[in-house]
């Protein structure tokens, strides 16, 4: 049977403030309730420590506290706390949101089905740090985030991007990629301006708008740099430029893979993501479906958008 840990408690009673702390730090580690004043985690060393802690804080704040060490009477017993921290209905409910994505496919922009999804994954992972028992909801829910993203992902990668010829004139040329903006469109926008072609004259076309003849293309499939199978269009043009060993350029296109196409975590990705939500409502125009041009509108746009975030954190390590 399992280890448990009990904290029995009386919580203080004059600060309603003090008490609602403590109810919220004790939801946080994710206790179940026994009783009014008893709260039940599995016995680990991080549970221990938590509990132990909080029980000090208890007793600063006029309450007190006590954390014990438990085992239960009978296996009826232990399957019943196991039940507390039965997490079935969010992943169930998690479920149904990830095979929704699907009513989208074909006709949702695919970096939208796959922001969807990173928030799902992000609601997986935090569910799962309070389910301390593995159930068959918990590997239904990790096979349909698994399952998504891999439809996501053939939606979204081309399959044979278009590369740039060798010796080809890059400067002073049009550059072209589709709304709807997010960070990899954004990003490249700013990496060839910046490292490439500081002349470029930058083309967002609407929808399935045709480019001139003339233009590179980026960010979409059948483009001169499109996604594949391992790289998001950032780190294609930072491939094919050779631009790779610049640590900045680099950490940029990290952050960049990780919000358009999941992988290994980054740390600066959240805040980054963050801005990039809060241009979206505060200069809906950048991001609407009208057709922006010239090259002044093009500065206008990276004054205000996102992009500028990567660009403050980064930018200064480049060359």
């Amino acid at each position: 049977m399992d280890p448990w840990l009990v904290m029995v408690a009386q919580l203080p009673t004059e600060d309603p403030s003090a008490r609602m702390r403590v109810l919220r730090k004790l939801e946080s580690l994710g206790a179940g309730v026994l009783r009014e004043g008893a709260y039940a985690l599995p016995d680990t060393p991080a549970n221990r420590k938590s509990l132990d802690e909080l029980a000090a804080h208890i007793g600063r704040e006029g309450g007190t506290a006590y954390a014990l060490r438990v085992a239960a009477t009978s296996q009826a017993q232990n399957e019943a706390f196991r039940r507390l921290f039965d997490r079935s209905a969010q992943y169930e409910a998690l479920v149904k949101i990830v095979e929704g994505l699907r009513l989208g496919f074909g006709h949702s922009d695919p970096a939208a089905l796959a922001r969807v999804l990173l928030k799902q994954r992000r609601d997986f992972e935090a569910i799962s740090a309070l389910a301390f028992f593995p159930t068959a909801a918990k590997a239904r829910a990790q096979q349909a985030i698994a399952d998504a993203d891999q439809e996501i992902r053939k939606l979204y990668f081309s399959q044979a991007p278009t590369s740039i010829g060798t010796g080809e004139k890059l400067h002073g040329r049009t550059w072209v990629t589709r709304k709807p903006l997010w960070a990899d469109r954004l990003a490249s926008a700013w990496l060839v301006r910046r490292f490439v072609d500081p002349e470029a004259k930058m083309l967002w076309l609407e929808g399935a708008g045709e480019a001139p003849p003339d233009a590179i293309s980026y960010g979409f499939e059948g483009a001169h740099f499109a996604a594949g199978d391992a790289l998001v269009a950032y780190e294609e043009i930072m491939r094919q430029m050779q631009l790779g060993t610049n640590q900045a350029i680099a950490r940029i296109g990290a952050i960049v893979h990780y919000l358009e196409a999941g992988g290994a975590p980054v740390q600066e990705a959240a805040g980054v993501q963050t801005l990039l939500h809060g241009a979206v409502r505060r200069a809906p125009s950048i991001f609407s479906t009208r057709r922006t041009s010239n090259r002044r509108s093009a500065s206008a746009a990276r004054a205000r958008r996102p992009s500028a975030c990567p660009r403050r954190s980064a930018v200064r390590a480049a060359p």
